[in-house]
């Protein structure tokens, strides 16, 4: 294929605008997959995927489309949309030279829309602003029209106007995006070397890690003995191959072309996003890859049984080379034993990957309470340490200074539920820097608030004040210092680590309580009476107890001496002081996932 008729573009949206369905629509239009195959969210190749209705991963595929006489190649690459996976939008980007905006007509332009459009300005990439759902009766075209011509400054006219689900205005918009997207540009041409840059890869246990590239200068054949620059890692192509969307081979990959190669490698470490691939015989210099993604949330992860440990440490493995965002190193609790701290996205990354974990691998784990990671600087020692797991944060915090990350905020949402908007948001501790209005009906709410409050299901709650008319979008921004303290559980007067947990000194007593009030609800009654304790700023702030399972010893007797059940009962006595003194309480895997979840 000549390069003037490549285009790469991805499609950029807020969750749930309806990127999956129109991708669905281009599949069809383009005859790139059959009829008969079709299946609704068909780039979404993840069981969980398909069930959630969401778009988890990034999937690559390759339309080829004739346009007034002439043939087309079109790579399209499907990006998510919820902003925990923010990372994978940015690396999608960085392979193509142009992007449409799909904003939803019945809902507009949202929080989301306006980060993943500013990460395609900053790429100085081609903008091709889309409207979506225009067949559905709610649609609010005009409105959202103006919203999209205020948001990019363009003219009415430039947006295109579609509709995923029955394929309207999918053929103009093949058009405009053969007429407005650049095709691909080569720095070194002609060569006789190769450059690509990876921007995704997987591992098969077969055929070990297979990288996703776009092909920036030269042609990737198979057999051609490549190096990755960043990892010094050399390796055969055993495989060259384009996506339609299934992996299919192909003799060679050209400059400007998205594909796949077969490296082979089994170990991990040795294939990261943003490395440079070239040719081993002549060489090109590396170019600038990915910021490496930043963890915002950390939880701890062990499996139930201790036998299970090397398993979960292949599972995470293996996700690793799947996920990019995901990190994680071992760690170890006197209670728990062995396991991982693993650095997450945002919690809907957490659910995925502990559902993933537990689909994939059958594993049954205990998730500890997630927490984000503070700076302590000890005024003593002029030490400073980072804190990501509860139970390692300092009991005592007197000589010591606590920083925590903030994010900058921004929310959209209808003028009437501005009222439980603002003060969930000082229930959270934010600070409200500016509201403007949007639109004909709707406010922008920029503010800033401590990472902690915003992972405290702050966006749960935005949807539910607002009725799921909001919106919201966040970045890290820097840190500050944090008036928080630890909270521990004892269950009969041994701390269980899993349930230990930060929270503000202000919010500390109320929080206690409530934890030992679900600990109540949820734990089943044992032969021992539970005694559940919470302590923190120094003393037991909540006390509960579940009293012990009764059971009757002399049922099967009948007749005879009334000695006989009096030496059963005081037999039983002896053993349940036994059990008491040992005082080990049983707790289930689902009571530690519940503890989690919010109500």
């Amino acid at each position: 294929m000549d390069r003037k008729n490549i285009r790469n573009f991805s499609i950029i949206a807020h969750i749930d605008h309806g990127k999956s369905t129109l991708s669905d629509r281009l599949l069809e239009v383009t005859g790139t997959v059959p009829m008969r195959q079709m299946k609704e969210q068909l780039l979404d190749m993840m069981e969980l995927e398909r069930e959630r209705g969401i778009t988890i991963k990034m999937q690559p595929v390759r339309l080829n489309y004739k346009h007034e006489g002439t043939d087309y190649e079109l790579n399209l690459i499907d990006t998510p949309g919820h902003i925990d996976f923010s990372y994978e939008v940015s690396r999608a980007l960085k392979a193509v030279e142009g992007v449409v905006l799909l904003v939803d007509a019945t809902q507009g332009v949202q929080a989301q829309t306006l980060t993943v459009l500013a990460m395609a300005q900053e790429q100085n990439l081609v903008i091709i602003p889309v409207l979506n759902k225009i067949d559905l009766p709610a649609a609010r075209i005009i409105e959202t029209e103006d919203e999209i011509m205020e948001l990019l400054g363009c003219p009415r006219e430039e947006i295109l106007s579609v509709s995923g689900k029955t394929g309207e205005g999918t053929k103009e918009l093949l058009a405009r995006l053969i007429e407005k997207i650049p095709s691909p540009v080569s720095t070194f041409s002609p060569t006789t070397s190769a450059r690509t840059i990876v921007f995704d890869f997987e591992y098969s246990t077969h055929r070990g890690i297979i990288v996703y590239v776009r092909v920036l200068d030269g042609v990737v054949k198979k057999n051609d003995q490549l190096i990755f620059i960043g990892a010094g890692e050399k390796f055969i192509a055993q495989e060259v191959g384009i996506f339609s969307p299934q992996k299919k081979a192909v003799t060679e990959l050209l400059a400007g072309e998205i594909g796949y190669v077969v490296t082979g490698i089994k170990e991990r470490g040795q294939a990261k996003v943003g490395d440079t691939l070239t040719k081993v015989s002549a060489p090109l210099p590396a170019i600038p890859g990915y910021s490496s993604p930043r963890p915002v949330v950390w939880a701890s992860l062990y499996p139930e049984s201790q036998d299970d440990f090397n398993l979960l440490k292949q599972a995470l493995e293996r996700l690793n080379l799947q996920d990019a965002s995901l990190s994680f190193e071992e760690e170890y609790s006197g209670a728990l034993g062995r396991g991982f701290r693993v650095g997450f996205l945002g919690m809907l990354h957490l659910e995925i990957i502990t559902e993933r974990l537990k689909r994939e691998f059958g594993l049954t784990l205990i998730i500890a309470t997630p927490t984000i990671s503070y700076k302590i600087f000890d005024k003593r020692t002029d030490k400073t340490e980072i804190i990501y797991s509860p139970h390692l944060f300092p009991i005592e915090t007197k000589d010591k200074q606590i920083w925590e990350p903030w994010v900058a905020v921004q929310i959209i949402t209808p003028h009437n539920y501005l009222g439980q908007v603002i003060p969930l948001a000082y229930d959270h501790e934010a600070n409200i820097l500016a509201t403007d209005s949007f639109g004909d009906d709707r406010t922008v709410i920029k503010l800033e608030m401590p990472l902690r409050e915003l992972m405290r299901h702050f966006f749960d709650e935005i949807k539910s004040v607002t009725a799921g008319f909001a919106s919201l979008s966040y970045e890290i921004t820097n840190e500050r210092l944090a008036d928080v303290t630890r909270l521990d559980v004892l269950l009969n007067e041994e701390i269980e680590a899993a349930f230990s947990r930060i929270v503000p000194v202000r919010r500390a007593e109320r929080e206690a309580e409530e934890m030992a009030d679900k600990l109540k609800e949820l734990l089943p009654r044992q032969m021992i009476v539970i005694k559940i304790q919470v302590s923190g700023l120094g003393r037991v702030i909540a006390s509960r107890s579940i009293s012990a399972m009764k059971k009757d010893v002399t049922g099967y007797l009948y007749g005879g001496d009334i000695t006989r059940k009096m030496k059963l009962r005081e037999k039983q006595k002896k053993g349940k002081k036994k059990m008491q003194a040992r005082g080990t309480v049983n707790v289930p895997h689902e009571v530690f996932l519940k503890m989690m979840k919010v109500g």
